[in-house]
C-alpha cells in the first residue's frame, strides 16, 4: 500500500515561480502538488472545498488580497492547514504579522538558508520557522541590522512617498523626530538625499511599504 502524500497547493502569481513550486513539489518525496493558483483569494475558496495540508504562498500578490490576508483566513477557517509564506523581499516585518496569524514557516527566495523541501520537511515535521534571515542585507553603506525599527518604520513610510507630516500623524510623533530619523537613515546609509534613499529602498526591496502590500489600502 502506498504511504499518503502530503497535498500540497501553490499560490503565486509569477507563472515561472509557481513553475518551479510544482517542480520540486513533484519530486520531493511524500508529496503530491493538490492545487496550483495564481491569486491568493482563489486559495481560500480552494482550502474550503479541497483537501489541502499544506500550502506554499506567496506575500506580496499584483491583484487582489495578499498572502498575509489570506493566509489570516485560512488560517481562521482551516487551523491544520500548515502554511510557509513565500518572499523575493526583506521585508522582515512580515515576519511578526505571520507569526502572529499562526503560520508555520516563512521562506526567503532570494536568500533563505534552507531549501524548499527542506523547509517543506520542517514544517510538516512540527518545526516553525519563522527567522529573519535578512539582518546582514545592506541598503547604501548600512546593513539592515544597524537600523532600528523605527528606522525601518519611517523607511516604509519615505518608500511610500509620504511627507514628514504624513509620516508623523501615522506613527503619532512630531515632525521634527521624523526628521531626526530620517537624517539618521542617510547618515547610516550614505545617501545624499530622500528620493535616493527611497528609490533604492524600493528598487531592492529592502522594505515594502503597505501600501504596496495591499493596493486597496487608505
Amino acid at each position: 500500500m502506498a504511504e499518503p502524500c502530503v497535498r500540497v497547493l501553490v499560490v503565486d502569481d509569477h507563472p515561472i515561480t509557481r513553475s518551479y513550486f510544482e517542480s520540486e513539489i513533484a519530486v520531493a518525496k511524500g508529496y503530491t502538488l493538490a492545487g496550483s493558483l495564481a491569486l491568493a483569494e482563489e486559495a481560500v475558496a480552494w482550502c474550503r472545498t479541497h483537501p489541502v495540508d499544506l500550502i506554499i504562498l506567496d506575500v506580496l500578490m499584483k491583484a487582489g488580497v495578499d498572502g498575509l490576508t489570506a493566509a489570516a483566513v485560512i488560517k481562521r477557517e482551516r487551523p491544520q492547514i500548515k502554511i510557509i509564506l513565500t518572499t523575493s523581499t526583506a521585508e522582515a516585518n512580515w515576519l511578526k504579522q505571520a507569526e502572529d496569524i499562526g503560520v508555520e514557516g516563512f521562506w526567503y527566495k532570494n536568500y533563505g538558508e534552507l531549501t524548499l523541501p527542506e523547509t517543506m520537511d520542517r514544517v510538516m515535521a512540527g518545526d516553525r520557522l519563522l527567522r529573519d534571515e535578512t539582518a546582514c542585507l545592506t541598503l547604501g553603506k548600512a546593513k539592515k541590522s544597524d537600523l532600528t525599527e523605527r528606522e525601518l518604520e519611517v523607511l516604509r513610510h519615505v518608500v511610500a512617498c509620504a511627507t514628514n507630516d504624513q509620516i508623523a500623524q501615522a506613527m503619532a510623533i512630531s515632525p521634527n523626530t521624523v526628521k531626526i530619523h530620517v537624517h539618521n537613515l542617510l547618515e547610516k546609509t550614505g545617501f545624499t538625499d530622500r528620493l535616493e534613499l527611497a528609490v533604492h529602498a524600493s528598487k531592492t526591496a529592502f522594505v515594502v511599504s503597505e501600501k504596496e502590500r495591499i493596493p486597496d489600502k487608505k
